[in-house]
């Protein structure tokens, strides 16, 4: 069956994740929308890469592809149509490989999410930059447009992403997060003593790249036919300063899903789920497992 849309109600600020399978946050029909809200409206198209076998995350991945595998009820590709759609996205682009299949059947039977959703196969040798390259050159027109990997989940207000891209112009905005040490980082003393250990470190100073981002369209002339786009596109990108970066807020937070702790990990984050048209989130640290 397909899944119904349940939007926000008008006088609500606040949506909390849906409550059950067949339920959708969509944005505010009218009144409530910040104007912050109104000018990410600029960008209704989003490309997707969930072409991925998800390896790490077997068994949970056998015969689906990484998009499909369950985080918190729902498939990751949900979370993420349901964090774009939110924002405003109303076009989508998703790059398939591995069992497509799954992917575009789950789709149909959920008629898209009211969402204008296209299809671009790609090879999963060919990696993230044939996926992004083939799903822009086939499908996007937009000259400015979100891009992301499947498996990032976060409650990372986007109109704040797309307002640096404005500013700036760059080819490339990046969103970036601190970096969360999964390992006891030990402190230490000045005479060459262990004094502490801490596990599930935050590290200001040394950013991670989110896997989310806003592309202009023209970056698709430095896209190789096959590759690591982080490696074939960005370095080189970086070096010219045409990749700018925005800095997830005090109150905006994010996981990657790349294993099955990964996903323990999004269902002990709640707040990752909370999503809002204006103002702050709660403040909630993030927990680390």
């Amino acid at each position: 069956n397909a899944m119904n849309l349940s939007p926000c109600p008008p006088d609500e600020e606040f949506c909390p994740p849906p409550n059950s399978a067949d339920a959708l946050i969509v944005p505010l029909p009218s009144g409530g929308i910040s104007r912050d809200n109104l000018r990410s409206r600029m960008l209704h198209t989003a490309v997707i890469i969930a072409g991925g076998e998800g390896s790490r995350l077997k068994p949970l991945s056998n015969n689906k592809p990484k998009a499909m595998v369950e985080v918190n009820g729902h498939p990751m590709l949900y979370w993420t149509l349901r964090w774009l759609k939110f924002h405003g996205i109303k076009n989508v682009v998703i790059g398939v490989a591995y069992k497509k299949e799954k992917i575009l059947s789950y789709m149909k039977a959920s008629k898209n999410f009211g969402l204008n959703a296209q299809f671009s196969v790609h090879t999963l040798e060919g990696g993230t930059a044939q996926g992004f390259r083939l799903a822009i050159s086939r499908f996007v027109t937009d000259e400015n447009f979100i891009a992301m990997n499947c498996d990032e989940v976060t409650n990372m207000h986007l109109p704040d992403l797309v307002r640096v891209h404005e500013k700036k112009q760059p080819l490339v905005t990046m969103a970036l997060a601190p970096f969360y040490c999964r390992f006891s980082v030990v402190e230490t003393t000045g005479d060459g003593f262990a004094s502490g250990f801490k596990y599930g470190h935050m590290l200001p100073n040394a950013p991670v790249s989110i896997g989310i981002y806003v592309f202009n369209r023209e970056i698709v002339n430095h896209i190789p036919d096959t590759g690591s786009i982080e490696h074939t596109v960005f370095t080189p990108l970086a070096k010219r300063r045409k990749i700018a970066c925005y800095w997830l807020g005090a109150d905006e937070q994010w996981i990657s899903v790349n294993d099955v702790k990964n996903i323990r990990e999004v269902e002990e984050n709640p707040q990752l789920f909370q999503l809002k048209h204006s103002g702050k989130n709660a403040k909630r640290a993030l927990k680390i497992l």
